[in-house]
């Protein structure tokens, strides 16, 4: 197992999210007391050779990381839900922290890395946590304040379906036994749900009940994944669960009818916001596109200088 990271890996004032300036509140809702950058399957490759032969990976995960900082939001933690490399080379790895580190200093976030499938644990303990070469799973806990992420490890040496020893189980169920103040998330990569790609049927999570029955009735609140190279969600046993779509490509879901297959568009990261009687998970598209400037600055300002009632009559009743 993977030390468990001690509370101060995300400095900052209790209660805000992020450790940005906090935003005005118009509605019913206060800020979220947490917030997360979810991020997944970079596939990144030693040299960066066009995965597949048409896919830069290296420059998809910076458009996607410079987009992710350009929100100005300043997350809890940075969560990447594995297949981090394609192949499990050092080299690889070691991209990946020169392309993810920087960031994660000018956010002050501490960064979670999942392992995937694609990964091979000897490479990603040794090149990207520093730790012992070993096959153990990697797996970890972080105290965001209050709210315990706790990392899992679903890969199978030599296979790239998932599964979860029973002794990853019992570490699990011993974590769970006790609650944390905000809740739990858990981070693994292959997705507790069905999909209607067929292909990912092949390479699901094995044996879930074993992992449904210690999850039931615990103080989990949400469950990241990866692995799909789309974005979806769905519950289970009774937790939400949100998978992230692939920074490197996407699956072509408009041709499910016909044959799924990878393009090199639809790249997108997920902001989930944590609040103390819900959880969002925001999906937000990596994409050079004009967008309007009616909701500036300067409206969201003038906006915050009127009363509720104000609001209301300036914004909600229509003109027509």
């Amino acid at each position: 197992m993977v030390p468990t990271p001690s509370s101060d890996a995300a400095d900052g004032a209790p209660g805000a999210s992020g450790r940005a300036s906090a935003p005005v509140q118009f509605g019913q809702y206060p800020p979220a007391r947490r917030t997360i950058l979810h991020l997944s399957d970079t596939h990144l490759l030693a040299g960066n050779p066009p995965l597949g032969g048409r896919f830069d990976t290296a420059a998809n995960l910076a458009r996607t990381l410079a987009a992710a900082e350009a929100t100005g939001i300043r997350p809890d933690a940075i969560v990447f839900t594995g297949d981090l490399t394609d192949l499990g080379e050092p080299e690889a790895y070691a991209a990946l922290r020169a392309a993810v580190e920087p960031v994660a200093e000018r956010l002050g976030a501490p960064v979670v890395w999942i392992a995937g499938n694609h990964d091979e644990r000897p490479s990603l303990r040794r090149d990207l946590l520093g730790l012992e070469p070993t096959q153990e799973p990697v797996t970890g806990v972080w105290d965001l304040h209050g709210l315990r992420l706790i990392a899992l490890d679903t890969t199978v040496p030599g296979w790239h379906h998932g599964d979860l020893d029973s002794h990853q189980l019992e570490w699990l169920r011993h974590e769970l036994a006790t609650p944390a103040p905000l809740g739990t998330i858990l981070a693994l990569h292959h997705p507790p749900l069905p999909s209607h790609v067929p292909l990912f049927d092949i390479l699901e999570l094995r044996d879930q009940g074993r992992l449904a029955e210690i999850v039931a009735g615990t103080d989990v609140r949400a469950i990241l994944a990866g692995h799909l190279h789309y974005s979806t969600s769905g519950t289970f046993a009774g937790v939400p669960v949100s998978v992230a779509a692939a920074t490197c490509y996407t699956m072509n879901l408009a041709r499910a009818a016909v044959d799924v297959n990878g393009m090199d568009a639809g790249q997108s990261f997920h902001l989930v916001h944590v609040y103390d009687d819900t959880i969002t998970h925001a999906v937000v598209p990596v994409v050079d596109a004009p967008t309007g400037d009616f909701f500036s600055a300067e409206w969201v300002e003038r906006m915050s200088r009127l009363t509720s009632e104000e609001r209301l009559e300036a914004f909600s009743r229509k003109r027509h």
